[in-house]
């Protein structure tokens, strides 16, 4: 179901961003609820092989729109306009590369093994976290331990650079550890923008950014 006109007042439709001709379709969520999927919903994308059969719920309430995951395996992610707080092992996406942050437990120095005995291996430096590249498959691929509060991500110049990944920008954003042990990701102005894993329902607002499998949504509130 897909719309291109005027909608009445109070109403959102999802508009279709494409990166290389702008703008495609329009869905206008006039119903109470909008599923996005594979195989199940009114807003279908068969050939999206990264999309679950029934991927997320756009619904209102009060009058407010909302996002739900509907459980899918890959998440639903959207573009952040203000510091956000994580918690350990939340996924978001900087251009191409999807990326996990976990809290390390406090390194209490080499232990034996029950014969008394240490293992042999290169220096471990102290870290309070850790970032995980995640690779097509579920396979894991760079692992970053900080060495201090925060790591910086982008392109050049960062503690985590992505010089082939052409959606990021010089310096994208930054993921920190609060005092308290929270997680803090702000973007740094990218052009292409940061994005998070949500869990639960999320409201939405006129202009957010929502990325479901290969699609990628514009928020439009009337």
């Amino acid at each position: 179901m897909f719309f291109s006109g005027v909608q009445p007042s109070g109403l959102a439709k999802l508009v279709l961003v494409k990166a290389d001709t702008g703008d495609g379709l329009a869905y206008q969520l006039s119903g109470t609820e909008h599923i996005v999927g594979r195989t199940e919903g009114a807003i279908l994308f068969p050939d999206d092989p990264l999309l679950s059969p029934r991927h997320a719920n756009f619904y209102y309430k009060e009058t407010k729109l909302f996002v739900n995951d509907e459980g899918s395996t890959n998440g639903v992610f959207i573009r952040i306009h203000a510091p956000a707080r994580l918690e350990s092992g939340a996924a978001f996406l900087v251009g191409e590369q999807l990326l996990q942050i976990e809290a390390l437990a406090p390194d209490f120095g080499p232990q034996p093994d029950a014969e008394g005995t240490y293992f042999y291996a290169s220096p471990k430096r102290a870290s309070k976290m850790r970032l995980i590249q995640r690779l097509r498959g579920g396979d894991i691929g760079l692992i970053v331990r900080a060495r201090g509060d925060g790591i910086t991500l982008g392109r050049e110049g960062n503690d985590v650079n992505f010089p082939d990944d052409p959606f990021i920008s010089g310096r994208h954003a930054e993921v920190s550890i609060g005092a308290d042990g929270a997680f803090t990701i702000v973007d740094q102005g990218s052009k292409n923008g940061t994005f998070v894993r949500i869990a639960g329902e999320t409201q939405l607002l006129h202009g957010d950014y929502v990325f479901v499998g290969q699609q990628l949504f514009r928020v439009e509130i009337t």
